[in-house]
This record gives structure tokens, C-alpha cells and sequence, in this order.
């Protein structure tokens, strides 16, 4: 198990967080570039090696209902993995990070665009917008319900 002090010092290799001292010896680091609201990657690295870093945007880790993932027991390697991918997956939108862009086409030979943009799924006939969605999901059953088939 890295050390505390082994802990910090590879997480202070990532000039783009700033460290922040909280109660009882703990230490945050925080991403103030972040594209979310969520600006603390490494969370309460306690004296004791115990801390979290914030891996709600990744899908590799079973995180928390917060999103965090206990870094005790991490190796150097797993730490600088976990703290670059905290970082990258603050640093880009949904749309960036899980892109959509599908054609559809009915029996007339008509075709529709389902894209993915940064405020949600969105259904374009050329540039003009035909419908708004919050999810994936909800736009596909539009488009099915009008007799579009994904190609």
C-alpha cells in the first residue's frame, strides 16, 4: 500500500488540480476546469492512506453512490490511472465521450438524423430540427413510432 505521503506526491504530478487542506489532516484535490459541477477528483486522502477519488463519469470502477472509489489499497500505477481518468472524464461532454450521429430511413426512402449533443438526442431532416429528447431511447421510439429504421 502506497504511503500517504507517496499518495500525494503523485497526484501533485497533475499540475491541473489544486490541493485543498480539510479537517482532521485531510486533503482534497480539486479540478477547477471541470465541465461539471464536480470539481473534487481526490477526495478526504486521509493520514491513514484512505481517501476516493471521484469516478462517476467512468464506467471501469464500481463506484459509489457519490461516484467515488476508495483508493486505499491502490498501486502507484492504478492511483495515476484512476486520478488521469477523473480528470479526462470532467474535461469533456456526453456528446465528446459517447458520440451519436445514425441515419434513419422509412419505406419512402426518406431519411432522418439522430445526433447527440451536448443538451440531449436530437432528430434533424437536413438542418432542420424535427424533435428533442433527453435520452437515446426516447428519440428511437419517436423515430420508430414514425416509421424510421435505423440503418
Amino acid at each position: 500500500m502506497l504511503t500517504f505521503e507517496e499518495k500525494i506526491a503523485i497526484i501533485e504530478e497533475f499540475k491541473e488540480l489544486d490541493k485543498k487542506q480539510v479537517s482532521l489532516g485531510r486533503i482534497n484535490f480539486h479540478y477547477e476546469d471541470s465541465l461539471y459541477d464536480k470539481k473534487n477528483i481526490v477526495y478526504h486522502l486521509h493520514p491513514n492512506g484512505n481517501g476516493f477519488v471521484y469516478a462517476g463519469e467512468i464506467d471501469d470502477y464500481p463506484a459509489d453512490e457519490r461516484g467515488m472509489v476508495n483508493i486505499r489499497h491502490f498501486s502507484e500505477a492504478e492511483l495515476r490511472t484512476i486520478v488521469r481518468e477523473a480528470i479526462d472524464s470532467l474535461s469533456s461532454t456526453p456528446a465528446e465521450k459517447n458520440p451519436v450521429f445514425e441515419e434513419w430511413m422509412n419505406d419512402f426512402e426518406q431519411s432522418l438524423f439522430l445526433m447527440r449533443e451536448d443538451d440531449g438526442f436530437h432528430v434533424y431532416a437536413g438542418e432542420d430540427l424535427e424533435g428533442s429528447f433527453n435520452s437515446y431511447k426516447e428519440a428511437a421510439n419517436f423515430l420508430e413510432q414514425e416509421g424510421f429504421s435505423r440503418i
